[in-house]
């Protein structure tokens, strides 16, 4: 069996205004009907795959778990970095974590932000790969370069390349300039780096052993305290910290002598930017991708992408522009400069704006809410809670809430009165009561909730309990 290990962590830059820090790339819906870590986990599923390893950091553990139980996949384990420290140690933490049960388990490490059409094409090309890391190699899968990327690493092979053929590795190159990269797609012998891995846990610690020593006791440390928390394995905060931030090529790739590479033709693509997902979208006669209620008059070349409902986007007489917009936000830009769309949220950043990193709709682990008016002195909101699903029981210094049920059912705590709020009732929360709000049916309950206080941020809560095991402060 081969484990797959998803790596999902993520700062959201490089596709803002849909993709942010609070809910970064790999969970949105940028190419087909399901989210790209959904996908991920599907295309490594099924006969000859275990169930998925997944690192993940604490804010993103519940949408992890919600999109794997939505695909119908169950994880082998959720691994929560206490911070993000780069793909060195998660995947050295992943390869501890197998490695007490098999030493021999078979993992096969890949992003869980990547689009691959063909599917059984890139699972034929792991098949290719698995005696080589059986037998102690590590493997790498590489990209048939289909122009001269700039923005990709590269690897030099000591042969030919042929799809689905391994071949040794011989070096690794750094993103090059224009013509190297063109001298390199004329060679025939260079591939695309991809990230993705394929190699026993056993094979892994020896390669930090020799090559990134330092990583080995904090991580070791981090991975031997780590504390089951619901269902989720949070490894060590403290020896965590310890843990030097590095990539895994520089730990260990660049360094290791027992690399081979399996040439993978299929389609691929990281989505490293608006220009790269326009150009997995369908496109009509004249080169316009849309997307959502956008609509292009007269232009050519052009990506327009509408990503909320009630948003209209129309471009006229435009050509080689990109344009995203979603409730809240709007980019426009020369496709030309895809690439600096991360500099927009640096900007915003420093503005102070919350667009530079969170939505309005807010993702919890009972469902999400999102603000409707905000104001001085009330706000109000759409709260969504799933089936089954209960806030913390909480109360509030600064604000009274007034909610009113518009879909499903609620089970409604006020300090000792507990009761059944339906469709179209209301119930009113006292500044300083405590309360919660349950949903006890089998379909989503949905509600309005109107704030009033002199105070309307999301810290001020005092929790007393929660099924989630979240601290004080925390939201919702």
């Amino acid at each position: 069996m081969i484990h797959p290990v998803l790596l999902c962590g993520g700062s959201g830059t490089r596709l803002w205004p849909l993709s942010r820090k609070s809910f970064p790339k790999q969970f949105t819906r940028l190419i087909g009907s399901e989210s790209l870590f959904q996908a991920s986990a599907r295309r490594l599923a099924g006969d000859g795959f275990a169930a998925p390893v997944v690192i993940t950091g604490s804010d993103y553990r519940f949408i992890v778990t919600e999109q794997l139980q939505a695909a119908g996949i169950d994880p082998g384990a959720v691994l929560i970095e206490p911070e993000g420290r780069n793909t060195a140690p998660a995947v050295l933490a992943a390869a501890l974590h197998l490695a007490q049960s098999d030493p021999q388990a078979l993992m096969l490490v890949a992003p869980s932000d990547h689009v691959v059409p063909d599917a059984p094409a890139f699972r034929a090309a792991v098949q290719a790969g698995k005696a080589a890391a059986r037998a102690g190699r590590i493997v790498t899968f590489g990209i048939r370069p289909t122009r001269a990327e700039t923005g990709y690493g590269w690897l030099e092979l000591t042969g030919p390349a042929a799809d689905g053929v391994p071949v040794d590795l011989a070096r690794f190159v750094e993103k090059p300039p224009r013509d190297a990269a063109e001298a390199m797609l004329a060679a025939g012998n260079f591939l695309w780096n991809a990230g993705i891995f394929l190699f026993t846990a056993e094979t892994m610690i020896a390669a930090f052993r020799a090559h990134a020593p330092d990583l080995l006791p904090p991580v070791e440390a981090a991975v031997t305290a780590a504390r089951v928390d619901l269902g989720f394995l949070r490894l060590d905060e403290a020896a965590w910290s310890g843990a030097e931030a590095i990539s895994i090529d520089y730990a260990v790739m660049e360094r290791a002598g027992n690399l081979v590479a399996v040439p993978f033709g299929a389609g691929w693509s990281d989505l490293g930017g608006w220009d790269a997902v326009a150009a997995e979208m369908a496109a009509d006669a004249r080169g316009n991708a849309l997307g959502g209620s956008a609509i292009a008059i007269d232009c050519d070349d052009t990506l327009l992408r509408a990503e909320d409902d009630g948003v209209e986007l129309v471009g006229i007489g435009l050509s080689g522009i990109m344009a995203v917009a979603t409730g809240d936000a709007v980019l426009v830009a020369d496709k030309s400069r895809a690439q600096d769309v991360k500099r927009a949220v640096e900007v915003l950043k420093a503005k102070g704006a919350k667009q530079a990193e969170a939505f309005p709709r807010d993702h919890r682990p009972w469902g999400w809410f999102e603000t409707l008016a905000l104001s001085n002195r009330f706000q109000v909101k759409r709260i969504v809670v799933k089936p089954g699903a209960a806030l913390s029981l909480q109360s509030h210094m600064h604000r009274s809430e007034h909610w009113i049920v518009v879909a499903g059912t609620a089970r409604v705590t006020v300090d000792d009165t507990v009761r059944l709020v339906c469709e179209n009732e209301s119930v009113y929360i006292p500044l300083g009561a405590k309360h919660r709000m349950e949903n006890p049916g089998k379909v989503p309950m949905i509600l309005i909730e109107v704030q009033t206080g002199t105070y309307l941020g999301e810290d001020d809560i005092i929790r007393y309990e929660d099924i989630y095991a979240r601290g004080q402060g925390a939201k919702g």
